[in-house]
């Protein structure tokens, strides 16, 4: 990064009044092209919180082996899935991307490398719900990839390192699901707010034990019994959760919003640390 370029990017994200940071619970690819409670839910908490400069994203739907971030000006919109409507192949979220972002966070990580990548862009993870958020696709956006090497807590650890960020007007978002169960979907009943008991039992221990500020359980879900496991059957959904939870300040307050589970084996609970809204 060249001098000039340190200098453009002192000047954008200057020093700001500290910026909440979001857990999104994403669901389905077709929430962004659906009309329902959850994007009220997303439209609605936009309205609540600063306009921000940039948008860093911990998506479930990036996993790699190290730590990246993208870094190119023109990120394209991934369609990472099939079997969806053509409809939802249509859709473009022409953000632009934010290299000097991206480099920024590269010098904030010191405990592991962070590479640049110029080939990756926005998944649905991203694009699907942020959407609804900006519409016009007017605030940058860089996405950060979970190394799939890297345990729960080490994940934690490695989210502190981008506290900074959150007063230089960066909203920091983590998509993904508290409860992700693919393989446990009551299919008859994909549209219905509806919840297995064990979903509903691991969603609500780890609604409690936000609200507790006890993330340390949290750091390790599959020693929390059979509900847990059966409600994280993998780990990449469940993640994006901590990145959120590791960059909470001893002042911010915590709300829910979306707090519904669906089909039975999917939460869409979705988290605000910041000040009180």
């Amino acid at each position: 990064m060249s001098l000039q370029e340190l200098g453009q990017f002192t000047n954008t994200l200057g020093e700001t009044d500290e910026m909440p940071v979001l857990f999104l619970g994403h669901g389905s690819p077709m929430i962004a092209i659906e009309e329902n409670q959850f994007v009220t839910g997303f439209r609605d908490i936009v309205q609540k919180i600063p306009t921000p400069k940039a948008i860093l994203c911990v998506s479930a739907h990036w996993e790699t082996r190290g730590t990246f971030v993208t870094a190119m000006t023109t990120p394209p919109t991934i369609h990472d899935f099939g079997g969806f409507p053509q409809a939802l192949f249509d859709v473009q979220y022409p953000a632009a991307g934010d290299p000097a972002l991206a480099q920024e966070i590269k010098n904030l990580v010191q405990s592991t490398e962070v590479g640049l990548d110029v080939e990756w862009g926005l998944d649905h993870g991203a694009w699907t719900v942020i959407k609804h958020m900006y519409p016009e696709a007017n605030i940058p956006i860089v996405e950060f990839s979970l190394d799939y090497r890297r345990t729960p807590e080490q994940h934690y650890q490695l989210a502190q390192e981008l506290k900074a960020l959150r007063k230089k007007g960066v909203l920091i978002i983590g998509s993904g699901n508290i409860v992700h169960n693919l393989r446990a979907v009551a299919w008859n009943r994909i549209n219905d707010t509806f919840g297995f008991d064990w979903a509903l039992e691991a969603n609500n221990i780890v609604k409690t034990a936000i609200m507790e500020r006890n993330h340390k359980p949290l750091m390790n879900p599959f020693e929390q019994g059979q509900a847990f496991q059966l409600a994280i059957p993998t780990p990449e959904h469940y993640l994006p959760l901590l990145y959120a939870l590791a960059l909470q300040g001893n002042k911010d307050e915590i709300a829910f919003f979306n707090d519904e589970p669906v089909a039975g084996s999917l939460s869409m609970t979705s988290v605000y640390i910041g000040k009180n809204i």
